[in-house]
């Protein structure tokens, strides 16, 4: 079976992937059939051959849930991007009350 997967590489603590389609039996780090692109996550930077990691996939190759997020993610020609983080909004316990007071009155 041929699966979509992230192939680490950097150093510790500044982990940098390869997204690849690999044979299952080879390990993570093994000869790939094929490189699609790159995922930084300390920049959050990705950049990836979309048309050729769906083409892939309609020839049966299985994308990891990893993998196929960024597919989803990821721009229609290519280029590279930086994705969007979701950032909490963090309040102590007292400014979260003085907010939800003021919600509540207006």
């Amino acid at each position: 079976m041929v699966k979509i997967r992230l192939k680490r590489l950097g150093r510790k603590h500044s982990p940098f992937y390869r997204i690849v389609v690999t044979d299952i039996r080879n390990r993570r780090d093994g000869a790939p059939l094929m490189e699609l692109g790159y995922y930084n996550p300390m920049s959050k930077q990705l950049k990836l051959d979309k048309q050729a990691a769906l083409d892939w996939i309609s020839k049966g190759a299985q994308p990891t849930e990893s993998a196929l997020r960024l597919i989803n993610k990821a721009d229609e020609n290519g280029a590279l991007i930086t994705l969007e983080v979701a950032k909490k909004e963090r309040l102590s316990k007292k400014a979260a009350e003085k907010a939800k007071a003021l919600a509540a009155q207006g």
